[in-house]
């Protein structure tokens, strides 16, 4: 058998905190309003939050975040123009520190808006520039393996056409946003092997989404594209990441369970021991480091696993 580190991540807001690292101005608010004072407080209020969250993390051994895509509200609103970055300087310096002393591994989901495939030029146009925000912010945190999750987009004229556009329009991004996209399976379109065709194109990693693998499969099982999928972060230099969450009934399988169903994710637990890769796997449970802290529980009481500390699984 393997023996291999599993580390697990949650997303965004934790429970414990009462402050939001993502607390928004609407952009028809800002339009009546013109606050640039209000939006200074706001974005400071956020990046506080971050701070306090990362030193959450820190004290409960957590090394796998994903910070909030909404940090910083109206940054790519084509009417609003400000600096997000020089006034904040020593905001980010304070997350550097946090980030260095931890190790933690820290990312990025982009949204649904960022649609690489798009038929529409604005759309193409607005998805870089939602690349760029991301980019700005972990290179003002000086994250040095900065990666940003996407899925592929959409499905016009067709997945062959669609998979095309994919890769011309990536083709023409700068080479320092070609380096921290890794794509994602989704739950309805582009299954695991389409993501791999695209990684073996483009030479990007593919991040593994167990939930939507389970809603949109393959034909052949996920055991015959594990080894292949893991083998896209080598260049990397750190371990795959993989999504994880549970389905919120048998009605709504694609939406998010408030917890992970321990005994599905133990059977996939025993499915990467066949690997031998360390893997970081973020837990997307709407009750955030409060499900990560339950299925713990749930798995110290149900398996002989060894725990290195509170979120960290040797297998």
């Amino acid at each position: 058998m393997v023996i291999q580190m599993i580390r697990l991540g949650y997303i965004a807001i934790s429970t414990s905190i009462k402050n939001s690292t993502s607390t928004p101005y609407p952009l028809t608010k800002f339009s009546k309003e013109q606050d640039f004072k209000k939006l200074d407080n706001i974005i400071q209020s956020n990046l506080n939050a971050l701070i306090e969250t990362l030193i959450y993390n820190e004290k409960n051994n957590i090394h796998f975040y994903r910070v909030s895509s909404n940090l910083i509200p109206l940054s790519t609103a084509p009417s609003v123009h400000f600096n997000y970055i020089t006034p904040y300087k020593v905001l980010y310096q304070k997350i550097e520190k946090i980030y260095k002393r931890t190790n933690m591994r820290i990312d990025f989901h982009i949204s649904q808006y960022c649609v690489l495939n798009s038929t529409r030029k604005e759309v193409i146009t607005t998805s870089i520039e939602l690349l760029k925000y991301h980019y700005s912010l972990l290179k003002a945190m000086n994250i040095k393996e900065k990666i940003i999750v996407l899925h592929i987009g959409g499905n016009t004229f067709g997945k062959k056409n669609s998979l095309s556009r994919f890769i011309n329009t990536f083709q023409t991004l700068p080479k320092y946003l070609q380096e921290i996209i890794t794509i994602e399976n989704d739950d309805k379109i582009f299954n695991i092997k389409d993501c791999l065709y695209l990684s073996n194109k483009l030479n990007i990693p593919v991040t593994l989404d167990y939930h939507h693998h389970q809603c949109n499969p393959t034909e052949e099982p996920l055991e015959n594209y594990l080894e292949q999928i893991f083998s896209t972060w080598k260049k990397k230099n750190i371990p795959p990441k993989v999504h994880f969450s549970s389905p919120k009934s048998k009605k709504e399988i694609r939406s998010h369970n408030d917890y992970i169903d321990s005994d599905s994710f133990i059977s996939f637990l025993e499915i990467l021991k066949n690997y031998s890769t360390n893997i970081d796997i973020m837990l997307e449970a709407k009750k955030k480091d409060e499900a990560l802290f339950r299925l713990i529980r749930e798995l110290k009481y149900k398996t002989n696993y060894h725990f290195l500390d509170e979120t960290t699984i040797e297998i």
